[in-house]
């Protein structure tokens, strides 16, 4: 194996496929990448069995060959290096990579035991790589974290012909946002359960290109498996097992309050009330003749108030919040204002975002987080 490649176009591959390595295998074979150098193009590959990341780029090869090196070493030398072209040459069992006067020497592992990886099944439809990361990042925020729970870790996907709908929640808070998309095949539908880790780096990683095609095994297929691909990087993961929650009938029909405030405002307000306390305590807000007034800390510990102004309708009310989450969510929304209802002060509220104050609601994405109990 013989090949020369810019430094650019090597750690773009090299740091898509990276993100599939394995941090604990099961067998030393998965702490590597396969290079594979063949006519004019390279391909990567890294797998923890669980997700499989694939790249290629074109390269002036001189020698044909494929190999498997140390990941994590080959995405710290690659990124480290300057930017001029970087030739591989494969010498018995070991890799020389040069570049300018750098010279690194790297050992290789047993490319007969890396296992086959699975193949990105048929395009099942193409998203916009912009409207696909932000839709993802606003709900993988709300997923869970604790992997005893696996299918709250994930982000439930439902297609519906050209709607898709992402979900994710983990019992404190809930995410719900919409988008539409090209299906390949019209009126197809189908669900899926996919670790938010994973769907949140493909689709942040995606958004240098145009678009995103998105795949979906059907479900007579034995091997669960979904996948996403653009511009010459394809991940492919399998679905978590188990039954995502029935969240449909959480999202509030009947509203008694609505306050709309500017995000930023309630935002810095949040972070400096909450100095005062633990993140996990309760933040107090108290909504009356249109003004908020967040309350943290109690009896003879720190404390700390902010009042601020906003446009309330309906009946006042009093309620608390996880600081953090609430945050999460005011982040979330993305636009300048945000619409927050309720249906009372031991009942999860809302949160909507718009664009104007006196605008229209933006219905596509919704935000539900759960009140918690404090000491009055």
């Amino acid at each position: 194996m013989k090949f020369t490649v810019e430094q650019s176009v090597l750690v773009d591959g090299v740091n898509w496929v990276s993100r599939s390595l394995s941090a604990r295998p099961i067998k030393t074979e998965l702490l590597g990448i396969v290079i594979d150098a063949t006519g004019d193009q390279v391909y990567l590959s890294a797998s923890d069995l669980e997700t499989a990341s694939k790249s290629h780029f074109h390269a002036e090869i001189k020698e044909s060959g494929k190999v498997l090196v140390p990941g994590r070493l080959l995405a710290e030398i690659s990124r480290s290096l300057p930017s001029k072209p970087i030739s591989f040459v494969l010498e018995g069992t070991r890799v020389l990579v040069t570049c300018g006067s750098a010279k690194f020497t790297l050992p290789t592992l047993s490319v007969e035991e890396y296992p086959n990886l699975p193949e990105l099944p048929d395009t099942t439809g193409v998203i916009a790589s912009d409207v696909f990361a932000v839709a993802v990042a606003q709900v993988a925020i709300a997923a869970g974290r604790d992997d005893s729970l696996p299918t709250l870790t994930g982000v439930h996907i439902d297609v519906n012909a050209e709607t898709v709908v992402l979900a994710a929640t983990d019992r404190y808070r809930l995410a719900v946002r919409e988008i539409e998309w090209d299906p390949t095949t019209p009126n197809f539908s189908t669900t899926a359960l996919l670790r938010a880790r994973t769907i949140a780096e493909a689709a942040k990683s995606l958004t240098g290109t145009k678009n995103v095609s998105v795949s979906f095994a059907p479900n007579t297929s034995n091997d669960r498996l979904a996948g996403f691909a653009s511009n010459g990087k394809t991940m492919t993961s399998r679905m978590l097992d188990g039954t995502f929650p029935p969240y449909r009938h959480l999202l509030p029909q009947e509203v008694t309050t609505t306050a709309v405030i500017d995000v930023a405002t309630l935002l810095d307000s949040v972070k400096r009330v909450a100095l005062v306390t633990d993140k996990t305590v309760p933040l107090r807000l108290d909504f009356n003749n249109n003004s908020l007034s967040l309350e943290a800390g109690a009896g003879e510990e720190a404390q700390a108030t902010e009042v601020i102004e906003i446009l309330l309708t309906g009946e006042a009310i009093s309620i608390a919040f996880n600081p953090t989450f609430l945050a999460d969510g005011l982040n979330a929304v993305g636009t300048k204002f945000v619409q927050i209802s309720f249906t009372g002060a031991n009942k999860p509220a809302i949160l909507m975002g718009k664009s104007d104050k006196d605008g229209a609601l933006i219905e596509n994405y919704r935000y539900l987080l759960m009140p918690m109990r404090y000491a009055s």
